[in-house]
C-alpha cells in the first residue's frame, strides 16, 4: 500500500505531531510519500524537521512550469475528467465567498497533484487540516485521483468552517478523522448528522519512549509553550504572576514560542513590573523544549481557543502537571486529578490555581503527575494510534 500525506506549508515548528504520525506509521513498514503545497519561509530550529523538509515533495513552491505542464497535459489528454471537477471547484469558490486567484492554484494544485500521485502509484492521501489541502486532495480525487482523508484539529478551521465547503470534503472522503470528542461533534454540526459514520476519533500522540517522567521540581517556575498569539491567552500571565508575586517570591514564567502577540506580552511584562520573572525564551528544538518543561514545576496554558493542544500531552507525558482552560478537547484530557481546569479569560481563576499548584506539596504534584502519564499512556501513544490510521488507510485503499 502506497501512502502519502498532504500538507499545506509542511514543515512548521508547530507540525512535530504530523511527522511523529508518519514517522510512526514509517516505524510499523509503512512508507509515506510527503507531498506539500509550499515551503515555511521561516527558520525550522529542529534536526527532524529540517530533514523531513528535504524529503517533502512541494507542489507550489519553485514549480510554476511543472503546474502548467500538468495543466495543459491534462487539457489534452483528460479533459473529460477536468470538466468533471469544474462543478465541485465552483461551490468551494462560493462558499468561500471569493478569492478566484487563491481557489485557481488549488485546481492547478490538484491536476498537478493526481497527475505525480499516479507517477507515484499512491493509493490513498491524507490530510491534516480541513484547508487548501483538503481541497486539493477532493479535487483530485473527482478527476480520477488516490482516495483520500483528513483530520480536523481545530480550532481555526472549525471557525472558518461554513467557508470551508465541509459537507462536500467530507462527501467525497474515504473518511474523517476527529482528533476528540469535542471535534467530532464540530464536524457533525457543520456538515450534518449522517456524516457520523465516516467519523473516526484518532488521538494525536507521542513517542512514550521520548518522555521520561521525572519527580516533582522543588521550585516556582512555570512553563508555558505555543505560538504567541491572541488565542493562547499568554498575555494574561503577566498580571497573574504580578498578583502572585509577593506572596510567591520565586515565582517564574518561561514562555517557549514567538509569534504575532510577542510585543503585547513584552508590553503586559512592563506594564505589570515583572520582567524579571517573566521570559520570553524563543522558539526551541524538541528536546530543549522537553527539559524545559521537565525542569518546570507545572506546565501553564491559559488558552482561549484550541483543539487539544499536543503540548499538554508532553507535559503529562513527562508527569508534569497542568493548568489549563475549559475550551475545546482540553477537558477530555485535563480534570482536577491531573491538574487544575479553569474558565477561559478568568484571570482570577488562573491566579487561584496558579496558587494552589504553587502551595502544592510534592506527593500533589507526583500524584497529579503520575495521572496524567497514565492518561496519555492509555489514550496518546502515537505507535497505538498509528497503527488505527493504517488500518483505515487499508480499508480506504481496497488492501
Amino acid at each position: 500500500m502506497n501512502i502519502a500525506y498532504l500538507m499545506n506549508t509542511y514543515p512548521l515548528i508547530s507540525t512535530t505531531f504530523i511527522r511523529r504520525e508518519i514517522e510512526a506509521l514509517e516505524r510499523q513498514g509503512q512508507p509515506v510519500k510527503r507531498y506539500a503545497m509550499r515551503r515555511w519561509d521561516g527558520a525550522l530550529v529542529d534536526a527532524g524537521d529540517k530533514a523531513d523538509g528535504e524529503r517533502t515533495h512541494y507542489i507550489l513552491s519553485g514549480n510554476a512550469g511543472g503546474l502548467l505542464a500538468a495543466f495543459f497535459r491534462a487539457l489534452f489528454t483528460n479533459p473529460a475528467a477536468m470538466a468533471k471537477a469544474v462543478g465541485p471547484w465552483f461551490s468551494l469558490l462560493k462558499n468561500a465567498r471569493g478569492g478566484i486567484i487563491r481557489h485557481a492554484a488549488y485546481f492547478l494544485e490538484a491536476i498537478y497533484f493526481r497527475q505525480q500521485a499516479a507517477r507515484d502509484k499512491i493509493d490513498h492521501v491524507h490530510v491534516h487540516f480541513a484547508t487548501n489541502a483538503a481541497a486539493v486532495a477532493m479535487l483530485a480525487r473527482i478527476m480520477g485521483g488516490p482516495t483520500y482523508s483528513f483530520t480536523v484539529h481545530g480550532p481555526d478551521e472549525l471557525t472558518d468552517a461554513p467557508l470551508l465547503s465541509f459537507p462536500a470534503k467530507i462527501d467525497h472522503a474515504s473518511f474523517i478523522v476527529a482528533i476528540s470528542h469535542f471535534c467530532k461533534s464540530q464536524i457533525i454540526r457543520f456538515s450534518s448528522i449522517e456524516a457520523d459514520g465516516k467519523i473516526r476519533i484518532v488521538h494525536c500522540g507521542l513517542k512514550l519512549g521520548d518522555f521520561d517522567p521525572a519527580p516533582p521540581a522543588a521550585n516556582k517556575t512555570f512553563v508555558c509553550v505555543g505560538r504567541l498569539c491572541p488565542q493562547k491567552g499568554q498575555a494574561q500571565i503577566p498580571a497573574a504572576v504580578a498578583a502572585l508575586k509577593a506572596k510567591h517570591p520565586e515565582i517564574n514564567v518561561i514562555l517557549v514560542g514567538d509569534g504575532e502577540s510577542r510585543a503585547e506580552i513584552e508590553s503586559e511584562i512592563a506594564r505589570c513590573g515583572v520582567a524579571d520573572n517573566v521570559l520570553i525564551a524563543g522558539w526551541m528544538e524538541n528536546d530543549k523544549v522537553r527539559e524545559a518543561i521537565r525542569a518546570a514545576r507545572c506546565f501553564l496554558l491559559p488558552t482561549f481557543a484550541e483543539g487539544l493542544p499536543v503540548v499538554i500531552m508532553e507535559a503529562f507525558a513527562l508527569a508534569r502537571p497542568v493548568i489549563s482552560t475549559y475550551v475545546a478537547g482540553i477537558p477530555e484530557l485535563v480534570d482536577e486529578d491531573c491538574g487544575w481546569i479553569v474558565p477561559p479569560g478568568d484571570g482570577d481563576a488562573l491566579v487561584a490555581a496558579m496558587d494552589s499548584a504553587l502551595d502544592a506539596d510534592e506527593a500533589t504534584l507526583a500524584a497529579k503527575g503520575a495521572e496524567g502519564r497514565r492518561r496519555v499512556e492509555a489514550a496518546h501513544d502515537v505507535d497505538t494510534e498509528a497503527a488505527t490510521l493504517a488500518a483505515l488507510f487499508g480499508a480506504a485503499s481496497g488492501q
